[in-house]
């Protein structure tokens, strides 16, 4: 073997060390790959900001829209509410009848209505007092307890400029498990293990921009 032979013996094994020491620093690459982009400058960044922030003028508003038909006497009357007082949120107002509807529900089953009395309206906070009083003087008690809201849905909105009395219908599907007993605690109706679907359409009413931000239920149905 001579001299030359060697030598490319010799630079080619120092190649493929080279190689193989090479893949175990940066990984092996395969197909093609596209030169990386160029870091954004301070200029770009800034613009991309405004972009996400851009707000096209006179387009729907979201929170009206995601609840309500554009256009509607609803959609209508919410952007009412919105006028009078800029702060109100639909989205908001619709978790805010979430949490009031578990709570004035468990206090009507259990017969505990003075936690949500300034949830009430006058005449359903009478209905509601008349309700357990009859039950109370029949011996019977109900025991419940809440799963959850399986639905929350927006149905009318309505507003009256000349008051700013606004009012607000949404629908309601609540789980729940609840068990009738009499006075010597025997169930007479209902099963502790079953849990029951109950749907119920509310009205919540407030007077808009003024200094009480707390909705009342002023009716109900199913």
């Amino acid at each position: 073997m001579n001299i030359a032979v060697i030598q490319l013996l010799v630079l080619a094994g120092i190649a493929l060390f080279l190689i193989l020491r090479l893949r175990s620093v940066l990984g092996t690459r395969e197909g093609f790959e596209k030169p990386p982009a160029p870091a954004p400058s301070a200029n770009d960044e800034a613009s991309q900001a405004r972009k996400g922030f851009e707000v096209i003028e006179g387009g729907a508003d979201r929170d009206i829209v995601d609840h309500v038909d554009e256009g509607s006497d609803s959609a209508d009357a919410l952007a009412r509410m919105k006028g009078v007082e800029p702060g109100f949120s639909v989205s908001e107002f619709l978790q805010g009848s979430r949490a009031a509807y578990e709570m004035i529900l468990m206090a009507f089953e259990n017969g505990e209505l003075d936690e949500v009395r300034g949830l009430l309206g006058e005449d359903v906070e009478q209905t509601f007092v008349d309700v357990v009083a009859a039950r109370e003087d029949q011996g019977l008690r109900i025991e419940a307890n809440f799963v959850g809201v399986r639905e929350v849905s927006l149905i009318e909105a309505t507003f009256d400029k000349d008051t700013s009395a606004a009012e607000i219908t949404v629908r309601f599907t609540g789980e729940l498990t609840s068990v009738v007993k009499d006075s010597e605690n025997r169930i007479v109706e209902g099963d502790p293990s079953e849990i029951k679907r109950q749907r119920d359409v509310w009205t919540f009413a407030r007077t808009m921009g003024t200094g009480d931000p707390n909705w009342q239920l002023v009716a109900t149905g199913g």
